[in-house]
């Protein structure tokens, strides 16, 4: 079995029960409501004990729940320029504002990269009378290059 089907059993069984991402995160709870649906997209893995809760909800069998547990092969657009316009969006954002924030974070901290494995990312909503708003928080540490 791939990891891809039982992302497509999820996305199914969340549309037949009428699931939103924010009940999900809320039954299978532990860490970042981002964090679980990613993994719940197979972008990420769950604990046992997540999984177990997941397993619960979409009807997952063994090997399906053993699945949300391992390490996934990341990295799921398509296509090199993302052509969803939402996500690409955010490659609209790396594209204009990648070089500035590259030096303006090499500036206040040295040569290096801000973590995507010791991250952490907050999304919420900011009501705005001109249409609300999203924010989205991300926080990652700095690892500096080593001389070797």
């Amino acid at each position: 079995m791939k990891r891809e089907a039982v992302t497509e059993k999820i996305l199914s069984k969340k549309r037949l029960k009428g699931l939103s991402w924010a009940e999900i995160n809320g039954r299978i709870g532990g860490c970042s409501p981002v964090l679980i649906t990613a993994a719940l997209l197979g972008q990420m893995k769950l604990t046992r004990e997540q999984a177990a809760v997941a397993a619960d909800i979409f009807e997952l069998d063994d090997e399906e729940t053993l699945l949300l547990q391992e390490i996934p092969y990341r990295g799921s657009l398509p296509t090199a320029v993302p052509t969803d316009p939402l996500i690409y969006r955010f490659y609209e954002l790396v594209s204009v504002y990648g070089t500035t924030w590259k030096e303006l974070i090499q500036e206040e901290y040295g040569d290096g990269i801000m973590s995507a494995i010791d991250f952490d990312m907050v999304m919420e909503r900011k009501p705005d009378p001109k249409g609300d708003r999203v924010q989205i928080t991300m926080s990652g540490k700095f690892l500096p290059y080593k001389s070797y």
